[in-house]
């Protein structure tokens, strides 16, 4: 039997908590007696840099509870840093590892099917949502168009995938070598290139509490992705002023033959909105480099992804192994 780690990120979430708490530890428990994990496997919850009291109920939480444990990160870094915080923690002590959230819309259930495909051989499982059916129109459509467009941008993605998915250590350990600053696992998980499948699921309402991901950090979120695998916005904007050029020789030409005709031309619609479209396109050229510039800047610094202010494993692997040795005197 392999050991389990089941990490989940946490930003705020002190209402929806306990209601994960008590569904996972039915499930862990159902999943141990059944054969299927090894009795050592455990709940790691990564405190975001809540300002709520999240930490305090994962602390009480593993008091309480020897099957839940924790990671508390210096300040608040984002999902995608707290995610590969708690998955490079627990590969220390885990052989397989499930990522998911927390407010329980990733349905546990699926863990079976995960753990089914794993003893067929998979390395990576990926959590898929059979439908989009709950979701708003707005929503399932700007869903499609952003899969699409990283398709187009050559970025390799797993269709209605989010976080949730099983990765074996060795998965989690070949993750490590990728050493960018600007994280996008849904991007970055697929470019391991070892064993994988899916398990189709459905997503559940959140319970309670708030999305931690409102339509802002959704496109903060989208831009990312983008930026972050694919070069090919700086290769459509080179295409784009190549069109452009070619457009303004026609154009020269064709003033050219109308001014040789000796025709009139009123000139000041053309010239103003040449100016406007070309300033706009110049904008946006600038724009799009200076995101890929600033994402360069970013990655030569080399600062760490995440800081972990405290490690509920490592605290009490301490107390166990300082117990032992006044034993031992």
């Amino acid at each position: 039997m392999e050991t389990l780690y089941i990490v989940i990120p946490c930003y705020n979430e002190e209402e929806m908590l306990p209601l994960t708490a008590r569904a996972l530890i039915e499930k862990m428990d159902t999943l141990i007696k059944a054969g299927r994990i090894a009795p050592d496997s455990k709940v790691m919850f990564v405190d975001d840099g809540s300002k709520d009291k999240t930490w305090e109920l994962i602390e009480r939480l593993h008091s309480s509870i020897p099957m839940f444990t924790g990671l508390k990160l210096s300040r608040n870094r984002g999902h995608q840093n707290a995610l590969l915080a708690g998955l490079m923690t627990a590969k220390e002590s885990s052989d397989i590892i499930v990522s998911m959230d927390a407010d329980l819309q990733d349905d546990i259930n699926a863990i079976d099917g995960f753990l089914d495909k794993r003893a067929e051989g998979c390395d990576i499982v990926y959590g898929v949502r059979s439908s989009r059916k709950k979701d708003t129109a707005f929503k399932r459509g700007t869903a499609r168009a952003y899969y699409k467009l990283l398709a187009r941008m050559g970025v390799e993605i797993t269709y209605d995938h989010a976080d949730y998915r099983l990765m074996s250590r060795r998965a989690v350990e070949a993750l490590e070598e990728f050493t960018e600053v600007n994280l996008f696992l849904r991007g970055m998980v697929p470019m391991l290139g070892f064993k994988s499948d899916t398990v189709e699921y459905v997503r559940n309402e959140r319970q309670a509490g708030e999305s931690k991901y409102p339509l802002k950090k959704m496109i903060s979120f989208a831009v990312e992705g983008i930026t972050s695998l694919s070069v090919k916005p700086i290769r459509f904007i080179t295409t784009l002023g190549l069109l452009v050029f070619l457009v303004s020789i026609f154009m020269l030409i064709y003033f050219f033959v109308i001014w040789c005709m000796g025709k009139t031309v009123a000139g000041w619609t053309t010239t103003v909105v040449s100016v406007w479209a070309l300033g706009g396109l110049q904008l946006l050229a600038i724009g799009v480099i200076g995101e890929y510039i600033g994402k360069i800047y970013l990655e030569t610094k080399r600062r760490p992804s995440f800081l972990i202010e405290k490690n509920l494993e490592d605290e009490k692997n301490t107390s166990a192994k300082d117990s032992a040795e006044r034993k031992g005197e």
